[in-house]
């Protein structure tokens, strides 16, 4: 029998998110990102409830042709570009839309021998300076790609680096509009965070595609100004396990490595089946959110490798007996079962001094992934 550890794909939560976000976003495409293994969920896990999308984005080929073997038809773009030369030929072949953000790149398409012309995406280096030309070079790359008989259509894209916080996106949304004034070709600017908090009222905001990320898989781009539930999104992954030990402490009893929980009363303490190398962050310690039978309670201790321990007290102030075989969530949706009580992911990463994004690409290759309904 495997280890109790699994994490529960919800395609009716994948499916209501993208509703939420494609209400806020109106009249704009929609990109549907699936890059990094679609925020760790597995691409053949959310590509049914994803259909209703008008492409997806990603970053490289063999998710694309992943995409194209589950019969995706439609656009699909490369958020990051080509890498070289002979990477044009797959674009070729798959029907691939794909990032220019670099005159290495504008080169290689001149080089590429095709009778099919590209459509591409030039990035504007807005403020963010990761990615793109800079505002004083970006038409004249817009020129070189326009003269190029590889290309077909030109689009025009920018990221913003502050859409979830107090700076919003109104200095980079100038910066753009400025750029590509008169310029031709549909533009996509919005990432999760715009798209749930300026797009819905700014039609120069959402323009002609919006691109859902984090907010798809039910995790809030904004947390802790805005909750997932603030947004209405309901998580599409839950991590859940089983408790494979149980403890009685003593006052002054001692838990996990380094003795970092010290037992201040006499207490019943659980073990469940899960640890960092499932992808559960060793940082959180004593005092993360966790779900026993759907009743919220602590981890307490160090986080070991293959397991954490978990206080029980809670449980049993209720009359409620957990022990072996016990259901644990470590975010998401406890089963029905249990009430399907939630805790939100992104509780679980800011004790570990992250984001939910890293949660949920973090989880490990051994946790089996099942698809619910």
């Amino acid at each position: 029998m495997p280890r109790p550890i699994h994490a529960v794909i919800h395609s009716d939560a994948l499916r209501h998110n993208m509703a939420v976000v494609r209400a806020r976003a109106q009249d704009a495409n929609l990109w549907a990102v699936v890059k990094a293994n679609a925020y760790g969920h597995g691409i053949e896990h959310v590509f049914e409830a994803f259909r209703a999308a008008d492409g997806f984005a990603l970053l490289d080929l063999q998710e694309a042709e992943r995409v194209r073997q589950l019969g995706w038809r439609g656009p699909i773009l490369l958020l990051e570009g080509v890498f070289e030369l002979r990477d044009l030929e797959l674009c070729s072949r798959l029907g691939l839309w794909h990032v220019v953000h670099n005159e290495a790149q504008i080169d290689m398409l001149a080089a590429h021998k095709t009778h099919t012309p590209h459509r591409v995406f030039l990035k504007l280096n807005s403020g963010m300076n990761r990615l793109g030309f800079k505002p004083q070079s970006y038409r004249a790359a817009w020129a070189r790609l326009n003269a190029l008989p590889q290309v077909e259509e030109i689009s025009l894209i920018t990221h913003f680096s502050d859409a979830d916080g107090e700076q919003g996106i109104a200095r980079q949304l100038a910066v753009f509009q400025a750029a590509v004034e008169g310029l031709p070709g549909e533009r996509s600017i919005c990432n999760s965070a715009a798209t749930l908090r300026f797009a819905s009222g700014d039609a120069q905001a959402r323009q002609d595609w919006v691109r859902g990320g984090i907010a798809l898989y039910g995790s809030s781009p904004d947390y802790p100004s805005t909750s997932s539930a603030g947004w209405d999104l309901q998580p599409a992954m839950s991590l859940r396990t089983a408790i494979i030990g149980m403890q009685q402490l003593q006052v002054g009893d001692t838990v996990g490595y380094g003795s970092r929980f010290v037992a201040p009363v006499p207490m019943t303490i659980g073990i469940a089946a899960c640890g960092y190398a499932d992808g559960y962050p060793r940082i959180c310690d004593t005092g993360t959110p966790i779900l026993v039978d759907g009743v919220r309670t602590r981890t307490i201790g160090r986080v070991s490798m293959d397991m954490l321990a978990l206080d029980l007290t809670p449980l049993l102030a209720q009359g409620r007996a957990a022990g072996l075989g016990s259901e644990v969530t470590l975010w998401g949706k406890a089963s029905a079962a249990h009430g399907a009580t939630v805790l939100p992911i992104d509780e679980v990463a800011a004790c570990a001094q992250t984001v939910g994004y890293e949660l949920m690409c973090a989880v490990a290759p051994r946790v089996a992934m099942q698809l619910e309904a």
